[in-house]
């Protein structure tokens, strides 16, 4: 390979680097805003096509509800939900140093009133923290997001059913959950199988239920 072509090459590179950490609100009242990500995998973004999917399904109904992302990664999809006109959120991430770059997002949108950044481990927020300090606003329905790194479903697959069946015990009356897995999570084994809405952009597959309690 010439010299030149290593430097071009270089830069390809770097041109495609500095645009996988580069995200942005789609819709709402921050449509068009970007938000700042730190690139590392283990913070897996959620694709901004799957993302405007789910938000073209979900939109309308997470207006005026409280939104809770247990596994928040880059906080995009909590923040999306609140600019689509969720009343507030609460975005959970175990990894500290994306919990602070979330928490800079949140502060660049003059969003700090509204929504709640908890940098810990989302099943141990459920047991321990949620039922001591989570305080959501009285009788307004959640808008749940899961969307916890895949093998999630496969290697913690209990543990995100009893996660999904607690938080729908927990939840107000007219909440909805999302799911995002991909195809090798079934759908028939969540709580009445029968009743979810279930949608594919692959590699993701989307599953939206809205549960009367």
């Amino acid at each position: 390979m010439s010299r030149r072509s290593k430097k071009t090459s270089r830069e390809n590179r770097t041109k495609e680097s500095a645009s996988a950490t580069k995200l942005r609100i789609i819709g709402g009242s921050l449509g068009g805003r970007q938000i700042q990500y730190s690139g590392d995998q283990r913070t897996r973004p959620m694709k901004n096509r799957v993302r405007e999917a789910m938000f073209n399904l979900v939109g309308p109904w997470v207006k005026n509800t409280y939104t809770i992302d247990l596994f928040a990664g880059t906080g995009a999809v909590g923040l999306e939900s609140v600019s689509r006109g969720s009343i507030g959120a609460t975005l959970i991430e175990k990894h500290f140093p994306t919990a602070r770059i979330i928490q800079d997002n949140v502060r660049s949108l003059s969003l700090e009133d509204n929504v709640d950044v908890v940098s810990g481990d989302a099943f141990h927020w459920l047991d321990h923290r949620m039922v001591s300090e989570f305080q959501p606003p009285g009788g307004i329905p959640w808008s749940m997001f899961f969307c916890p790194p895949y093998d999630f479903y496969i290697e913690r697959q209990q543990e995100m059913l009893r996660m999904i069946n607690t938080m729908l015990g927990r939840s107000p009356q007219g909440s909805r959950v999302i799911i995002e897995s991909d195809t090798r999570f079934s759908h028939d084994v969540l709580p009445e199988p029968e009743l979810w809405d279930v949608r594919e952009y692959a590699p993701a597959v989307l599953m939206v239920r809205r549960f009367e309690t």
